[in-house]
């Protein structure tokens, strides 16, 4: 029977740094390189911070405005803004129709046909899709939809040509 082999062992003083020992996996090289650079390692936790539970969910909800919250004053925001854009269209529109109704009419449905809402309407269905999950919205077993917040649902409907005609109409 052949004899064991150790493993080599190179004495600490020999080792050159930033290189790992063979003995270790590349998981221990990652965890070791981590704790050596942390700043703070081995302080005492403050009580308050011991008492809270320390979970993935807590984490992420801690520290700033749910994303939902951020999402939602994005979307608003954006409406907002279109609005504006709308409105400046539609009475620069009208000034140069001047008297003419059908030309003010076919030439704003044109305008509200190539009006494009793309980033806008991403961050809508972005919202429809992830809003029950983030907020944690019961099912309402009876119809199999999301509950009502405040007797609405919380569904964002995207904007198209339809919406602008009916916040700005072509008939005046």
């Amino acid at each position: 029977m052949p004899p064991r082999r150790t493993p080599c062992r190179t004495p600490p003083s020999r080792r050159l740094p930033g290189v790992s020992s063979p003995e270790q996996t590349p998981a221990e090289r990652v965890i070791g390189r981590g704790l050596e650079e942390a700043e703070g390692v081995g302080k005492p936790l403050a009580e308050r911070t011991r008492q809270r539970q320390r979970t993935i969910e807590s984490y992420l909800k801690s520290g700033a405005p749910p994303r939902w919250m951020e999402r939602i004053g994005d979307i608003d925001r954006g409406i907002a803004n279109e609005r504006r854009k709308l409105r400046s269209a539609h009475l620069r529109l009208a000034e140069e129709c001047g008297d003419d109704p059908a030309e003010f009419a076919a030439r704003w449905r044109a305008i509200a046909a190539e009006w494009s809402f793309g980033e806008l309407n991403e961050l809508i269905a972005v919202h429809n899709e992830w809003y029950p999950v983030e907020r944690d919205l019961p099912m309402d077993l009876r119809t199999r939809d999301y509950v009502l917040i405040n007797g609405r649902s919380f569904r964002r409907p995207l904007l198209d040509q339809a919406w602008i005609l009916q916040q700005f109409p072509a008939e005046r």
